[in-house]
């Protein structure tokens, strides 16, 4: 991956920004006074949350004047409902989730990757063959979520099997389980540092393809997501919150035990030696590749190729315009100088 330039926002929302950023060069004059800030997960605290939980075991988020209230979704479709409907201020979900409610004309935008590649995956178990030209006449279970059924056509088209040829099982979010029953010969949809994690620990022998390796474009698997109101008004915020949770995940690259700890403490029920395998199978994928890159870095040419994607299989029904549809300008180091204080 390499760096490359942001594409603009709109011009009304380029000038609140500034705005915003010259706002904060103040707040970051003394110590910042605290202010509430509501984020939603995407979904259970796991792995994919250790920056979280470790900036806020820390006391980065405190230090940088944020009390951070973290609400646990009823399922995977309510963070950007909430988000949307201004009962919170920050929602962590998935790329295609954005460009798809943006479609639908909601007024958010992504300001910062938090898990920088895809981690859904092609899977199977007890040693089941998952490779993409053994699939013909089998069943695959998915979670039934359209952008996810359009990932199987093209894994399999890509290996030049007929998608009609293996059969579709809708199991919900219970695809561990339709496995493991031998309801489906392979999953899409699991996360590989997450559910693949999970059944190399109890020995079930786990095939894992992440879906990029297999034809589907790359893409940030979650993002940070706020309203573009938000943006307009509190962007310092944002900035303070990216600043604090880089200074949580790099903690966590460095003591992967301690932010383990940080985790099982937020969620009692996570055993201990889940999470400290989760966390440091997940830990590299909440970095940019190219370590030139910022933390949060979201590519807009790769953003580009996966809405064009998108396009090309009918799951949008406009053009969209990705230069509206995140920004980078409150990444730690991006749009601020050396000290921390805005250059606008």
């Amino acid at each position: 991956m390499t760096r490359r330039t942001a594409l603009p926002l709109g011009l009304a929302l380029i000038a609140s920004l500034a705005l915003a950023a010259c706002g904060a060069k103040h707040e970051n004059t003394g110590a910042p006074a605290t202010s509430d800030l509501r984020l939603v997960l995407d979904y259970l605290p796991n792995a994919d949350h250790v920056g979280i939980y470790s900036a806020r075991a820390r006391g980065d988020f405190r230090k940088a004047g944020l009390n951070v209230q973290i609400q646990t979704p009823s399922d995977p479709s309510a963070p950007l409902k909430l988000l949307i409907a201004g009962k919170a201020d920050l929602a962590i979900s998935y790329e295609p989730e954005v460009l798809l409610a943006r479609d639908k004309g909601a007024r958010i935008l992504s300001v910062g990757a938090v898990a920088t590649e895809p981690l859904t995956s092609l899977m199977s178990v007890n040693g089941r063959p998952v490779s993409p030209k053994t699939l013909a006449g089998k069943r695959v279970g998915t979670a039934g979520i359209p952008y996810q059924d359009a990932y199987l056509d093209e894994i399999l088209q890509t290996a030049g099997v007929d998608p009609g040829s293996v059969k579709r099982v809708n199991v919900g979010f219970n695809l561990v389980p339709a496995m493991l029953s031998g309801r489906v010969d392979a999953t899409l949809g699991a996360f590989w540092n997450i559910e693949g994690v999970q059944l190399a620990l109890q020995h079930r022998r786990p095939r894992i393809l992440p879906v990029d390796r297999v034809g589907v474009p790359t893409y940030d698997e979650l993002v940070l997501v706020a309203r573009i109101d938000t943006v307009e008004r509190h962007g310092a915020l944002i900035r303070r919150f990216l600043q604090a949770l880089q200074r949580g995940t790099r903690a966590a690259r460095a003591d992967p035990a301690a932010a383990a700890s940080a985790l099982v403490a937020a969620a009692p029920d996570i055993k201990r030696p889940y999470a400290t395998a989760t966390v440091r199978a997940t830990l590299p994928a909440l970095f940019p590749q190219d370590p030139k890159d910022p933390f949060g870095w979201q590519d807009p040419a790769e953003w580009n190729a996966y809405k064009d994607w998108m396009e090309r299989n009918d799951l949008l029904t406009q053009p969209a315009n990705v230069g509206q549809a995140l920004t980078n300008e409150f990444l730690p180091g991006q749009g601020v100088g050396q000290d921390g204080a805005t250059s606008g």
